[in-house]
């Protein structure tokens, strides 16, 4: 296992292959889910398993678990990878909603972004929401991402934020 970052309250790390459970079971709350892509458990085993496989030749890219520094428990997952156009990287992130509201998701949106210009050598670090989801926009303006205009992925159009290394 290979731990991306550590913040004051978070470790950012590799899921391990046992922990396929933890990661689905993250996506049974309807709520955690309003405003991520819909899958399937089936997409998202896949997707879990993928992940696991490419953490063999990409430390710099994926997707990982957060997991509370102080006791070790499951707070979310989060993910950097590459976007629909060249030379930028995309943040993602889902938390449990017992989490919410506590500035979690900003300090790992920071500490993901100084990462991914430090770490990863990334110029652009963006990100969509959906047109609903208020709290991750601002989540993200936190974290230094600046909304510009909106744009389409898969017949949706989605709130888009960026921030340029420097």
């Amino acid at each position: 296992m290979h731990t991306i970052l550590e913040t004051p309250r978070l470790i950012i790390r590799e899921f391990l292959p046992d922990e396929q459970d933890i990661y689905l079971n993250h996506f049974t709350d309807e709520e955690v889910c309003r405003h991520i892509p819909k899958r399937t458990t089936d997409e998202r085993i896949k997707i879990f398993l993928i992940a696991t496989v490419n953490y063999q030749t990409n430390k710099k890219l994926g997707i990982w678990g957060m997991f509370n520094k102080a006791n070790g428990v499951f707070i979310g997952s989060c993910l950097l990878r590459l976007f629909d156009e060249p030379d930028k990287i995309e943040l993602g992130y889902s938390m449990e909603r017992k989490y919410w509201g506590q500035g979690i998701a900003t300090e790992m949106a920071e500490a993901l972004i100084e990462y991914a210009f430090t770490d990863a050598d990334v110029n652009e670090v963006v990100a969509v929401t959906t047109l609903e989801n208020i709290a991750s926009q601002r989540v993200l303006e936190k974290a230094g991402l600046v909304r510009t205009d909106n744009v389409m992925r898969n017949e949706e159009e989605l709130a888009f934020f960026r921030k340029s290394r420097g």
